[in-house]
């Protein structure tokens, strides 16, 4: 095949995976019903309603200079340009009333879209390598960033109530067999964290470079995530009631927001159930727990360990026992169902340990899916970090302290974003991603 027609066939790849992950974006607002669409389920974020506008003007604030368009509704490209940091000291005080009809967003994002998709065409016709949109970069940021988004849009309309969405019938997922709860060691060692920087090389945000080695003590750490009924315990036992198991500001935090429990979690008299995304179900004893990096904190102190860094995290996912590393905890093989609960399978988690064919060469499992796992570890640059030029803040307004890295993905991650190099990061309060967790010692 000539270079033409292998450029025009990644354009074509890429475009098809653009179509994709629209489809998954509409999947998730058919889910709300029409009067709901300027609901907030959760306080520090934006109305379901931005939401609908952002995933597209986005898209078109990203591309529109390298595919020398033209703006057609500059107000709405800077009302929808940007979200919220969730948890940044205040909550967003704007009304229903303040934003744009429904029918209004339909019709911009419908030309958008029309625009776009003719404009990435005639790119793509004329310039086949398209060094316009960064070799093809630009899409995969686009592309990225609306997949992002399809998790971000499923746990804000996990917290939203059943009867503001339209129901669908979801099978549980089968339990899994006892699992024995035990702890792997993990020898000393260096584990690669980043990605090389290389020219025509897979796509990587700008947080993820550069490759570098970093030496990890050994360590012990939980084969198994902590599930529902192990934090029930620590509940149980007054773990919210301790003040010696929380810093100051996760202490803070429960206290002014009365928290004692799990954000997916529901008192029912002297019980708990579950908030499904489509439904409410006694507590699934043997789910992976989803909680804030607070809470996770707070736990492990509890029990006497503490979180893993994101290098031990990295060594009990990605090395071998003979010292090699591998893309995947369990090698070289793509994402598969067999692998774990990933790539928006279901809406909720399986029991912990139900994909024994994804654990690590140590007998880790887990750490790919069905829930993002907190480390221990400040979001910062790695040594050689380069802002993007076209997305200059998309790290670097995150590099502040206050945030946390997260490794894996969950439920509704997209299968492109299980790369070992991707880094997920939040605040340690925010309770609502789907978040778990496991402990190291030492």
């Amino acid at each position: 095949m000539n270079p033409t027609a292998v450029a025009q066939s990644r354009f074509e790849r890429l475009h098809a995976r653009i179509l994709e992950a629209r489809a998954r974006s509409n999947e998730l607002f058919e889910i709300v019903r029409p009067e709901a669409l300027y609901d907030r389920p959760i306080p520090e974020r934006h109305r379901i309603i931005f939401y609908l506008g952002h995933l597209e003007a986005f898209d078109w604030n990203l591309l529109l200079g390298p595919l020398g368009l033209a703006s057609f509704d500059p107000a709405f490209d800077k009302l929808f340009a940007f979200g919220i940091d969730p948890v940044d000291g205040g909550l967003p005080g704007d009304q229903p009333k303040d934003w744009p009809s429904v029918e209004q967003v339909q019709r911009y994002n419908a030309r958008l879209r029309k625009t776009l998709d003719a404009a990435l065409r005639t790119v793509a016709a004329e310039d086949p390598g398209l060094t316009r949109l960064e070799h093809g970069r630009l899409l995969d940021v686009a592309i990225e960033h609306r997949l992002m988004h399809a998790e971000t849009l499923c746990y804000m309309l996990h917290q939203l109530p059943a009867e503001r969405k339209f129901g669908r019938t979801v099978p549980l997922p089968p339990p899994a067999p006892p699992r024995v709860l035990r702890r792997v060691e993990i020898p000393a060692g260096m584990a690669t964290l980043g990605m090389a920087r290389m020219q025509d090389g897979p796509f990587g945000w700008d947080n993820e470079f550069e490759e570098h080695r970093v030496e990890v003590p050994a360590f012990m750490i939980d084969a198994y995530n902590v599930t529902n009924q192990d934090y029930l315990r620590f509940m149980l036992e007054g773990g919210y009631r301790d003040r010696t198991l929380w810093n100051e500001t996760g202490w803070e935090w429960i206290t002014s927001q009365g928290r004692d429990h799990p954000v997916f979690w529901l008192r029912q008299g002297d019980s708990w159930a579950y908030r499904t995304m489509f439904d409410k179900i006694p507590l699934p004893l043997d789910w992976p727990v989803y909680v804030s990096h607070d809470e996770a904190t707070a736990y492990a102190r509890w029990t006497g360990k503490e979180l893993p860094s994101e290098a031990e995290w990295h060594r009990a996912a990605c090395v071998t026992r003979n010292g090699r590393e591998r893309p995947y905890p369990w090698g070289t093989e793509p994402p598969g169902t067999r692998h774990g609960h990933f790539d928006f399978q279901r809406w909720d988690p399986a029991p912990v340990g139900s994909f024994p064919d994804g654990s690590s060469d140590f007998g880790v499992a887990d750490l790919t899916g069905n829930g993002w796992e907190w480390t221990r570890t400040l979001f910062a640059p790695f040594p050689g970090f380069e802002a993007f030029s076209f997305y200059p803040g998309y790290s670097a307004n995150f590099f502040d302290g206050k945030h946390f890295v997260m490794k894996g993905g969950s439920p509704r991650t997209a299968a492109c974003m299980l790369r070992r190099s991707f880094r997920n990061w939040f605040q340690p309060h925010y309770p609502y991603v789907y978040a778990t967790f496991r402990c190291v010692e030492r």
